[in-house]
């Protein structure tokens, strides 16, 4: 049975033309198809529908790279990263996306096409691993356009240290999506970026058939995408394909939609560095973009940069919207991670879901986001 399972799946990649398998020409890994669809039955019989689940997101997490020096590390090695929200990470799944890689030496891989230096390539001591998991995250997308900067080493050493501390991850050619189980409801996750060696998200008839993959066999399926220019000047949903020097960073509003259709229930952006709408579409949530959540070193922390939200998610067992907290937080070179009074990333969320999305069916009331009531 477990045969002819994995048969089936790997046809699917084939027919559709899976063309992440050759966004790198120099890249000889095989696609590795996670066996957890087969590893337990789906749990409807064990949880109520009228069950809520929690779902705790948050954008980018870099925290210090030792290159090309150890001075961009953080005075304290990281150990008070996330010390201003530690209560606030928790919930059934703690979801973030791991800008970098977890590597303590090598050199960088990256081609400086855009005329940048190095100090844009980020390695994270592998001790940081630890620190990651003591916060809370259990869930990690690994698609996106630094995981690469130190090669295949970084990637499969990064994967190592995360099987380690059974953190679920996905977004790799070699592990394109993840299986698990947590308050015995069963999960699917997958993650897409337009970058070498990851998942594309420009190839939506594939993500489509992994969604309905996943979702044949899981109760709940958590889609991330990296996705969409960058910077302060890529704040809107373009409902086009977006275009950041020279390079192809997909429709994210296309794609959301596409895989929503094929079966997710949750879709979590990141990639632009700013905060971006949200949407309902079909009753699942959408957050076209979450920001800078835990950057240090190199990163630009300028005006929108610098400001995120902490996304407190709750859905029902048929992974349809129920509400959401925004938790505003701010960054700084010598602070770090500090919550913001200002609700900065609140507002701007609002600003942006009334601008993106007009008519939308959402009330963003105190810090919350609810559905509005159309009883009368």
């Amino acid at each position: 049975m477990k045969f002819s399972l994995r048969l089936s799946i790997c046809s699917v990649f084939i027919v559709v033309g899976f063309s992440g398998c050759s966004n790198d020409k120099n890249d000889k890994a095989v696609l590795q198809l996670d066996e957890g669809l087969n590893s337990t039955p789906k749990v409807d019989t064990l949880v109520k529908h009228t069950d809520t689940l929690s779902i705790v997101a948050v954008g980018d997490i870099m925290l210090g790279s030792s290159y090309p020096s150890e001075k961009h590390l953080p005075p304290d090695d990281a150990k008070n990263s996330f010390v201003a929200v530690d209560s606030l990470l928790t919930g059934d799944v703690v979801f973030g996306n791991l800008e970098g890689v977890l590597l303590n030496d090598g050199k960088t891989t990256k081609i400086d096409t855009l005329k940048l230096k190095t100090k844009y390539a980020f390695r994270m001591p592998e001790r940081y691993g630890g620190i990651l998991k003591r916060a809370g995250f259990n869930v990690l997308s690994i698609a996106n356009n630094h995981i690469g900067d130190f090669g295949m080493k970084g990637r499969m050493t990064t994967a190592k240290i995360l099987d380690s501390l059974k953190i679920n991850y996905a977004g790799q050619l070699q592990k394109p999506f993840a299986v698990f189980t947590i308050n015995k409801v069963k999960y699917g996750f997958c993650a897409f970026a337009p970058n070498a060696n990851t998942v594309s998200i420009n190839d939506v008839t594939a993500a489509k058939a992994i969604v309905s993959r996943l979702k044949d066999s899981v109760d709940v399926v958590i889609v991330s995408f990296h996705g969409g220019g960058e910077g302060n000047s890529f704040q809107r949903v373009t409902r086009k394909k977006e275009v950041f020097y020279k390079e192809n960073r997909g429709n994210v509003y296309e794609f959301a939609h596409a895989v929503i259709d094929a079966g997710a229930d949750v879709v979590l952006g990141h990639g632009p560095h700013v905060t971006r709408a949200v949407e309902i579409y079909r009753s699942k949530f959408i957050a076209y973009s979450l920001g800078n959540f835990c950057t240090r070193g190199t990163f630009s922390l300028a005006r929108e940069n610098g400001f995120a939200p902490l996304l407190r998610l709750k859905i029902d067992r048929k992974g349809n919207f129920l509400s959401a907290e925004v938790i505003s937080v701010k960054q700084d070179k010598i602070n770090g991670l500090t919550l913001d009074g200002k609700e900065r990333a609140f507002k701007k969320m609002k600003e942006l879901t009334d601008a993106d999305f007009p008519g939308h069916s959402l009330k963003f009331e105190g810090n919350t986001i609810k559905l509005v009531d159309l009883a009368f």
